[in-house]
C-alpha cells in the first residue's frame, strides 16, 4: 500500500467538474474546530456568498453537510408530512428521485410525466394543480442532469403560488451556470450541489428556504423523519448571534473549498459566468455538429453546461469509445442514464471546465476516436 496519486483528468461529464488549483489549495489549509470562532465567521461568509449565488435575501441559506441528494431530502422531509399530496414533474432521472422522496415521507405523489429531453409542460402542470386542489407542494427539476434540458422555473413557481402550493426546485446543475433567481421567481425551497458549476469537490449541498417554507415547517404537527436533516436542529448550529450549539462535526476543509469557489464566482460575477458557459457551449456545439453529432434537446431549452448528444450510428461500442477517451486522452464524458443509456453522451461544460482549452481537447479527442 502506498499514497494514492490519481492521473489528472479533464472532467467533461455531468459532474464533478474540474476543480481549480486555488480551491484545492484552500482545502489543504489547517483544520480548525467546528465551533472555532474563525470557522463560525467563515460559515457566515459562506451563507452570504450563497445568498449572492442564489440571488436571494433568505436568511435560511446554507450548505448541508452532504451531497446534493441530501439537499433534496432536506427540502422534502422538512416540508412534507404524512398524508400530504405533492405534485412532482418528471422529465428525467432526478424527477424520479423526487417521487421516491415523496413516497418515503408518507405522502402521495401526483406525477406529471414529460418526454426525456423535453422541458416540463406548463399546461400539464396547471391542469394538474386545478384537479388537485389539496396539493401542498409542486416539485420540479430546473436543470435535468440526465438530459441537459432547462425548464421554466419562473413560470412553474408562479403556478405554484397561484394554486397555493409551495415550490421545491432542484438547481443542482443550474446554480452558477444559468440564472437562478430565488427571490424574483418566488422559489420557496431550493437545493443544489457543489460539484457542478461551482467547481468545488462533491460533498456539500447548498439550500435556501423562503418565508412561506419556513412558516410551513413551523406549523408542522409531526416530527421531521430525519434527525440529521431536521432544520429546527441544524439551524441552531448555522445561525444565531454568539454561541451556537453543536449539531454535527461539519466537514471543515470542504467548507474552505466551498468558500473559495463561491468567492471565485463572486469575483467573476454572475452575468460573466453565465456568458462564459454560453460562449463555450456555442463553440462546442459548432464543433460537435461539424463532427456529425445531433443534440437531444432543442436549442431554446438546451443547458449550455450540459450537452447531450445522440451517439452516431457508426459507433458500435459506445462504452469502448468513452473508455478510450478516459485512458488515452485523460478525458471523461458521461454516458446516458435510464432510458437514454447507450443512446446519448453527456458532455459537461461546468464551472472551470467551461473553457476554450477543454472544448478544443474534447473535439480533438472525439475526432481522433471516431475517425
Amino acid at each position: 500500500m502506498k499514497p494514492f496519486h490519481p492521473t489528472p483528468k479533464t472532467l467533461m461529464g455531468p459532474g464533478p467538474s474540474d476543480v481549480p488549483a486555488r480551491i484545492l489549495e484552500a482545502m489543504a489549509r489547517p483544520t480548525v474546530g467546528h465551533l472555532d470562532p474563525q470557522f463560525i465567521a467563515l460559515m457566515d461568509e459562506i451563507k452570504s456568498l450563497l445568498r449572492f449565488a442564489f440571488q436571494t435575501e433568505n436568511a435560511l441559506t446554507f450548505p448541508v453537510s452532504a451531497p446534493g441528494s441530501a439537499g433534496m431530502e432536506t427540502c422534502f422531509v422538512n416540508l412534507i408530512e404524512p398524508g400530504d399530496t405533492v405534485v412532482v414533474c418528471v422529465n428525467g432521472v432526478f424527477g424520479g428521485r423526487m417521487v421516491e422522496n415523496v413516497t418515503r415521507a408518507g405522502a402521495t405523489a401526483v406525477v406529471i410525466s414529460d418526454d426525456w429531453g423535453k422541458p416540463v409542460d406548463l399546461q400539464k402542470v396547471e391542469d394538474t394543480l386545478k384537479s388537485h386542489p389539496e396539493a401542498k407542494i409542486l416539485a420540479f427539476v430546473h436543470a435535468e442532469t440526465s438530459t441537459g434540458v432547462l425548464s421554466d422555473a419562473k413560470a412553474l413557481c408562479a403556478l405554484a403560488r397561484e394554486h397555493d402550493c409551495l415550490s421545491i426546485v432542484d438547481a443542482v446543475t443550474s446554480l452558477g451556470g444559468v440564472p437562478v433567481k430565488v427571490d424574483e421567481w418566488g422559489v420557496d425551497a431550493i437545493y443544489s450541489g457543489t460539484q457542478k458549476c461551482l467547481s468545488v469537490p462533491p460533498g456539500l449541498s447548498p439550500i435556501s428556504f423562503g418565508p412561506r417554507a419556513i412558516a410551513s415547517i413551523e406549523a408542522r404537527v409531526t416530527p421531521v423523519q430525519s434527525w440529521f436533516l431536521d432544520l429546527s436542529l441544524v439551524m441552531n448550529y448555522w445561525q444565531g448571534e454568539g454561541g451556537r450549539s453543536y449539531h454535527h462535526t461539519a466537514p471543515i476543509n470542504a467548507m474552505y473549498a466551498l468558500h473559495e469557489g463561491l468567492l471565485m464566482l463572486h469575483e467573476e460575477g454572475l452575468e460573466a459566468a453565465f456568458a462564459r458557459h454560453q460562449t463555450q457551449h456555442e463553440a462546442l456545439r459548432d464543433g460537435l455538429e461539424d463532427l456529425g453529432f445531433s443534440f437531444l434537446v432543442e436549442p431554446e431549452y438546451r443547458l449550455p453546461q450540459l450537452n447531450t448528444v445522440h451517439i452516431p450510428e457508426r459507433v458500435t461500442d459506445e462504452a469502448a469509445i468513452r473508455k478510450n477517451l478516459l485512458e488515452k486522452h485523460d478525458l471523461e464524458i458521461g454516458a446516458g442514464l435510464g432510458a437514454l443509456a447507450g443512446k446519448v453522451w453527456r458532455i459537461g461544460l461546468m464551472g472551470a471546465s467551461a473553457c476554450p482549452a477543454n472544448v478544443e481537447k474534447c473535439l480533438g479527442a472525439l475526432k481522433d476516436e471516431l475517425g
